[in-house]
């Protein structure tokens, strides 16, 4: 019997959790959900057979360390930061890992280590990064085996609502984890257009955007993540004119998200502390110059030049200009904007999600140029059966079934770009109805 350790069942796991412990009803397999909370980790499992639940405390050494020993692959949801430390076990102990985070310079030091011992690690597993590398490389691959030249490529991806679940200005709530909304972008991006080098600092961010659009659900803001350049070898794309890697929004949101960061709200390197009773006038006050004469509004006007009606009314929904008391009152400013917006942008129960993902490449063939679109959508079922959770979790759990049933036989530390790691995987959640729509033009 082969035992699966998963760590962490947060929201991102659910469908990890159900896909992985209903293939050990067979009886060939064991799942071990370790959590903080053992009695959410025991609900989650659903009482199959097969699974049992077990407390976590991740920052106990020996604790840690029975759990992995106790298991034949670990899949790690913990944090990113957690993954190393996880890693480092595994190699000592001689089991396989799995996540869905990126492939951090830590991790990649351990890569002859893992090799050596004859070990599995996969990473960037998930939705972004994973299913875009999958469903990337399958068209890439595809264009080389035709002898084709790709020489653009675009690649964007979003968590959003669905529009029925857009009930705010912003047409945006939390699907993932807050304080990565918050910092998002924080850094200088890069990426390469047309042959030329490009940066982009983060204060220019939000203003360097493309517009993206999908005919069944409309207009995004695309901006860059920080590095596209890295994923031109990734990719084996190292000659290609244009490669950008990015983000959606909806079609006005990056504007007056770009107030916060032109303020400084959405800085992380200082503290502040507020008395009991500020406000989030007050708070938005803070970071505007001292005017007597001028109203809150009036000085905002000033310093942000472009301040339209729709961006007004975003921070107005939000309560920037009423006497909306701050819910957490010390803290870094990110972190202070961050208890604001987890009160207003959370899901609803009966809210719906959204995964939009679009490739867009120019591929150079014996009969030109042409250009392929290649769009995602996948939609969740409600607040706990989100579209981010099944589009994370399962690519995921996939891996984990394909490796354990031997359809994966590579070795070492991999992100899913080989077709043997991403064409079962790709096929496996084509049947879940994870599935790309693909137009030439």
């Amino acid at each position: 019997m082969k035992t699966i350790l998963i760590l962490g069942g947060g929201k991102s796991a659910t469908y990890l959790i159900d896909f992985l412990a209903d293939s050990c009803q067979s009886g060939d397999r064991k799942l071990i959900l370790a959590d903080l909370d053992p009695v959410l980790a025991s609900k989650k499992l659903k009482g199959k057979q097969n699974t049992e639940a077990k407390e976590l405390n991740i920052e106990n050494s020996s604790e840690r360390s029975a759990l992995i020993a106790s298991a034949d692959v670990v899949v790690s949801m913990l944090p990113a930061f957690m993954h190393p430390v996880v890693a480092q076990e595994c190699i000592k102990q001689e089991k396989h890992f799995f996540s869905a985070s990126y492939e951090s310079e830590e991790m990649q030091k351990m890569k002859e280590e893992v090799s050596a011992k004859g070990l599995f690690f996969l990473n960037e597993c998930g939705l972004d990064p994973g299913i875009d590398h999958m469903s990337a490389m399958h068209l890439i691959d595809q264009a080389k085996e035709k002898g084709e030249e790709i020489i653009s490529f675009k690649s964007y991806c979003g968590g959003l609502l669905a529009p029925e679940s857009e009930d705010n200005p912003w047409k945006y709530k939390f699907t993932w984890n807050p304080r990565n909304v918050v910092l998002a972008g924080q850094g200088t991006s890069r990426y390469i257009e047309k042959g030329e080098l490009k940066f982009v600092p983060y204060h220019q961010l939000y203003k360097r955007l493309e517009t993206i659009r999908l005919d069944q659900v409309g207009d995004f803001d695309g901006y860059p993540n920080r590095d596209s350049l890295s994923y031109r070898s990734v990719y084996g794309l190292e000659n290609i004119e244009t490669m950008l890697r990015g983000t959606l929004r909806r079609a006005g949101y990056c504007k007056a998200w770009d107030v916060f960061v032109q303020l400084g709200m959405t800085d992380d390197s200082f503290q502040v502390e507020f008395p009991t009773g500020t406000t989030l006038r007050q708070f938005i006050n803070s970071f505007l110059p001292y005017e007597k004469e001028l109203s809150v509004e009036e000085k905002l006007g000033k310093v942000i030049p472009d301040l339209d009606f729709p961006i007004f009314e975003k921070l107005q929904w939000l309560g920037f200009f009423g006497d909306k008391k701050l819910p957490q009152t010390k803290g870094s400013p990110a972190q202070l904007l961050q208890a604001i917006l987890e009160k207003d942008w959370a899901l609803a129960a009966d809210d719906k999600d959204m995964i939009v993902m679009q490739h867009i490449f120019e591929i150079k063939s014996d009969q030109g140029i042409k250009k392929l679109t290649s769009s995602l959508l996948c939609y969740g079922e409600d607040a706990i059966y989100t579209a981010m959770a099944k589009t994370v979790g399962l690519p995921l759990a996939i891996a984990v079934d394909q490796f354990l049933k031997g359809k994966i036989t590579v070795r070492g530390m991999h992100v899913p770009v080989i077709k043997e790691i991403y064409q079962p995987i790709l096929e496996q959640l084509a049947l879940e109805g994870i599935r790309f729509e693909e137009k030439y033009s």
